[in-house]
């Protein structure tokens, strides 16, 4: 039998933010899909186009979160909060350099791109939050 402070048989802790991430891809794959079907029938290449940056702009936001956080799981509390208040700021940067970058482009679908990115939010969000809300985790009182 393992030493009472062991930690041997009991759940990862890691578990519920595993199951964020792998959700919140499984719903960025499949908003990205039923998006893709949609604009590309209504405006073509230019819809498909703003999909892709959409989604990769919605996804990466909230999927390198979550990924930041499992990363450092097993550091200080501390750290944790430095690399995801970092992460936040270099994302806020990147964003605001590509937005202005694309901003005056035409080949990509403008709505789409907004639409994409609103979607994505809230179904890759929706998804880590299911995925850790249904977490078999062991309870120690």
């Amino acid at each position: 039998m393992p030493p009472l402070n062991s930690v041997e048989g009991i759940d990862d802790p890691r578990r519920p933010l595993q199951r964020a991430v792998s959700f919140g891809w499984k719903g960025l794959v499949a908003i990205t899909i039923v998006s893709l079907a949609i604009w590309g029938g209504v405006a073509g290449l230019p819809g498909i186009w703003g999909v892709l940056i959409g989604a990769a702009i919605g996804g990466a936001f909230v999927l390198m979160t979550a990924a930041s956080v499992l990363f450092t799981s097993n550091t200080t509390p501390n750290t944790t909060l430095a690399v995801v208040f970092g992460g936040w700021l270099l994302k806020l940067v990147l964003l605001i350099i590509v937005m202005a970058v694309i901003r005056d482009l035409e080949f990509y679908h403008h709505v789409a791109l907004f639409i994409t990115v609103v979607a994505v939010l809230v179904v890759v969000l929706a998804s880590e939050v299911w995925g850790v809300m249904t977490s078999q985790m062991s309870n120690v009182f």
